[in-house]
This record gives C-alpha cells, sequence and structure tokens, in this order.
C-alpha cells in the first residue's frame, strides 16, 4: 500500500512552525509523504537560515520532488517573503488561515489523506479578522461538521493518555452553562465512534470527570454531576457506550484513573489539559475528532520567545504526524 500523503500547514509564520515541520518531514518518511502548506517564499528563506531543506515548490500534493527535499504548495503562488520572528501580527495571522484554508480543501477534495497543522496565534488570526478562537472551530465551520471533539493524545509508559474536552476556548465563567446534557451525550457520542472508526478501539471506555471540586459532594458544591453529568452517563451507557462517572478530577489523575479507560472526558479545557501536559510532557498530540478528515497537530504553542533560534523541538509534530498517518491508513485500507 502507498504511504499515505499529509498536508502540513506552518502555521504563524513568525513563530516555530515553520521549523519543526522541516525538522519533522525526514524523520516521518517511513510512514507518510508530508507536503508542506504556507508561503513558499518565507518558507525557503527560514530553511536557508536555519540551515534546513533543501525546499521546492509544487503546484499540487502529487507533485514529485527529489529525494529528501520538502514539497511546499503555497495557497497564493508568487507571494513574498513575510515573517518577522517572534512578532504578533496581522499578516502571521492571514498566513496562518490561508495554509489552513487550502489543505482543507485539498484534503476535502481528495488529493490528501489528512492534515496535520502547527500552531497558529489567536491573537494574530484575531487581529487578522477571523472569528475564531482556534483551529478546532476554523476546521468545523470549514468542513461543516456537525460536533466535533478536540482530544490530547500521548502514549506514556503506563499506557494510552487520551482526554477529550466538552469545552474548549471558551471563558471560565462560561462553563457551567455549556454544560449541558446534551452537549455531554454528542461529545461523548462522537468520541466513542471516532474511537472505534479512527483509531480501532473495538468497546471504548469512557471516564467522565465531574465539573466542580469533589464532583459536587453530592450536591453540596454544584449540582451538574447529579443534573447533568451522571443523568448523561446513565443515558449513554443506555445506548451501549461504555460511559463512567462522574470522578473527582483530582483524584481521578492523582490515582491513575486515566489507566483504566480508553478516554477521559474533561468538562473544560484546563481541567483536562493541565494535567494531561504535565504528564506527557512534550510527547502529546491534538487531535480533532468527528471531522471527515483526519487532522492533528502538536500540543504546543508558536512560541515565539524562541523563534527563529533553531533550537525547537519537533517531537510533537513528529507524533502528531505518526498518529496523523496510521489514522490515514485506516481510512484507505
Amino acid at each position: 500500500m502507498p504511504l499515505p500523503t499529509l498536508l502540513l500547514t506552518l502555521g504563524d509564520p513568525n513563530g516555530i512552525g515553520p521549523e519543526v515541520v522541516l525538522k519533522a518531514a525526514p524523520l516521518v518518511a517511513d510512514v507518510a509523504r508530508v507536503v508542506a502548506v504556507g508561503g513558499a517564499a518565507t518558507l525557503r528563506v527560514q530553511a536557508e537560515v536555519l540551515g534546513l531543506g533543501p525546499v521546492a515548490e509544487v503546484a499540487s500534493p502529487d507533485e514529485a520532488v527529489p529525494p529528501g527535499t520538502l514539497a511546499v504548495l503555497d495557497p497564493a503562488p508568487g507571494s513574498p517573503v513575510a515573517y518577522v520572528w517572534g512578532e504578533t501580527s496581522a499578516v502571521g495571522g492571514r498566513a496562518a488561515i490561508a495554509a489552513v484554508e487550502r489543505a482543507v480543501a485539498l484534503c476535502t477534495a481528495g488529493q490528501a489523506d489528512g492534515l496535520v497543522t502547527a500552531p497558529i496565534s489567536k491573537e494574530a488570526i484575531h487581529a487578522a479578522g477571523s472569528p475564531f478562537p482556534g483551529h478546532t472551530e476554523m476546521l468545523q465551520s470549514l468542513t461543516g461538521a456537525g460536533t466535533v471533539v478536540m482530544v490530547l493524545a500521548a502514549n506514556l509508559d503506563a499506557g494510552p493518555l487520551r482526554v477529550a474536552l466538552v469545552t474548549v476556548h471558551v471563558p471560565v465563567s462560561a462553563v457551567a452553562s455549556l454544560v449541558t446534557a446534551a452537549r455531554v451525550e454528542a461529545v461523548c457520542e462522537t468520541l466513542a465512534a471516532a474511537l472505534r472508526d479512527r483509531l480501532g478501539i473495538d468497546c471504548p471506555r469512557l471516564a467522565l470527570l465531574g465539573l466542580n471540586p469533589h464532583a459536587g459532594d453530592g450536591g453540596v458544591l454544584g449540582s451538574e454531576e447529579r443534573d447533568v453529568i451522571a443523568p448523561s452517563v446513565a443515558a449513554l451507557r443506555a445506548r451501549g457506550i461504555d460511559a463512567a462517572g462522574p470522578f473527582p478530577a483530582d483524584a481521578f489523575f492523582g490515582r491513575r484513573g486515566w489507566t483504566r479507560a480508553d478516554a477521559v472526558v474533561a468538562m473544560y479545557h484546563d481541567q483536562g489539559l493541565a494535567p494531561f501536559k504535565a504528564l506527557a510532557q512534550g510527547a502529546g498530540v491534538n487531535v480533532t475528532l468527528g471531522l471527515p478528515v483526519v487532522r492533528t497537530s502538536p500540543d504546543h504553542g508558536t512560541a515565539f520567545d524562541v523563534a527563529g533560534q533553531g533550537v525547537a523541538d519537533p517531537s510533537s509534530m513528529v507524533a502528531a504526524v505518526r498518529m496523523a498517518a496510521a489514522m490515514a491508513v485506516r481510512g484507505i485500507s
């Protein structure tokens, strides 16, 4: 079987996205054919400055390039060099958006088997006029997907750790009102189906965390567990989904409860991602489930503070490409 073709968007050109794409490309040649998507002139200059590459511009994902050369597809062919390392700007935001839009269009047209997105700056895409708070919401809109689920995944010594989110990029003050039975159940149903179809887990076990400290302590510290999450667990089980909870988040992670589940469902961003990043220590992968296309990304940000210094670690990008390749192979086998 031929290797899957994966599109690697460069993210914000002012950050470390182009660097980790350049560094990761030769390390994943055994699992995928990768094509960068972003400003070709910018990438070529950055590659020369950082001592990476070589790079060759292509007009389509299937265009051949010399061995050891990274192909790059420019959303705006002939566009000039445009980056200032470490700077948050609308120019960088527009470049990041254009790369994602082009990559999604190619994937949905069947010209590539998945995409891996280098980090963007939420501030920069906002300055560029984007209404979306991040990749997840942008991809949902571009693909017309229904419920999508943000999952952070890592292969740890104790086993795989996967953390899914019920709410994503919203203020903490808005979380409680968004944790509804409809939302919890939709996330869990999408998650369970994707774990089966994309990752090959036949009977996925889901562990749902509570929203409040001590999972509400029987209603003393909040009623969401009693009124929303526990009934949702019961409804999911009635529909054949192996769901359990709600569990107090601190005790759950402290007692390694995640080793007894295929995925943990956190109610809000930091509840799930703070312990995940502490455990994964930079080896995590961000996966968006529920999309009609395969999408992963490294679990770090733009790292403007070290952009252009040649010190960016490509490990998370490598892991993201390898996971995307494994998911894509299941889809095309």
